[in-house]
């Protein structure tokens, strides 16, 4: 987990208390149970007298709950209760829930909906049945740079906004970028073609999968679905010829349901690429 940029932290408005404390309760993933202090510091770089500063504070406020025995806490109530609360405000999770299901049934693929987390993408709604090799659910966390929906986010961002997250991701992962960001430009011409995103076995080997991103006209977002499944199902010409196609239709559905912005024309979609010549430059610092 990378810790508060500098530019941010000196920030007169930016309490970085407040952001440290996130972090801790951030460092909990759903498939963790207890933490000690020692592993929320690792995974927070933060000192451990600061952690365990935190997480005395955290407890006393009730977010989280010690367990003496291991020396360890867990989530508790209040911390779950904030996260339901979000959940219960994102109308695009329940709206999207019937053509998520409709999806998977004619797939047999697993469809799921997202939204940022630094440099991740976390699902918060998931249709998967008894899709066989995948499971994630909700609140699982994702790599933006190599899954079909953390590219589908990725590139529905403005071009600033994107050109920020690439240098982060380029910086994130150090001598790893050169062959991940190959697979971001690839996908940028994807989707300014197809309208989706694909990730082919560059994040798990046996995954296959396409993304599309969703816009709304509220002011959040953007969003991305994904659908998924083990590579011998999902091959990648399936990808391209049937299962993109399924799922652009289905988000553009989803979009008209929630009022968001109409599709882009494919004229549109080719001015990203000509814009400034190869799609590489459209956000500065890809390389």
């Amino acid at each position: 987990m990378r810790r508060t940029g500098r530019k941010v932290a000196t920030d007169r408005s930016f309490v970085v208390a407040l952001s440290r404390g996130l972090d801790v309760l951030r460092a909990f993933q759903p498939n963790d149970g207890l933490l000690g202090n020692q592993e929320i510091a690792a995974r927070t770089n933060l000192p451990k007298p600061t952690v365990s500063r935190l997480t005395y504070t955290l407890t006393r406020l009730g977010y989280l709950t010690p367990v003496p025995r291991f020396e360890k806490y867990q989530l508790a109530p209040a911390a779950m209760a904030l996260g339901y609360a979000a959940l219960a405000n994102l109308g695009v999770r329940h709206l999207s829930e019937a053509f998520r299901e409709e999806l998977m049934r004619e797939t047999g693929g697993a469809v799921a909906v997202g939204g940022r987390d630094r440099l991740s993408m976390i699902y918060f709604g998931q249709s998967r049945g008894m899709t066989i090799g995948v499971q994630l659910d909700v609140g699982s966390r994702i790599p933006i740079a190599t899954t079909a929906m953390g590219r589908a986010y990725l590139w529905a961002l403005g071009e600033e906004e994107r050109g920020v997250l690439l240098r982060d991701l380029r910086e994130h992962y150090g001598s790893r970028w050169a062959r991940m960001r190959e697979g971001v430009e690839r996908a940028g011409e994807t989707v300014a073609k197809y309208g989706f995103a694909i990730s082919a076995g560059e994040w798990h080997d046996d995954i296959h999968a396409v993304g599309v991103a969703l816009k709304l006209n509220d002011g959040t977002g953007p969003y991305a679905f994904n659908c998924g499944a083990p590579a011998f199902r999902f091959t990648e010409e399936r990808l391209r010829a049937d299962i993109g196609p399924r799922l652009v239709a289905m988000v553009r559905n989803i979009e008209a349901a929630l009022g968001g912005t109409a599709p882009q024309s494919k004229k549109e979609q080719g001015r990203k690429l000509k814009a400034g010549g190869k799609l590489a430059r459209v956000a500065e610092g890809i390389r």
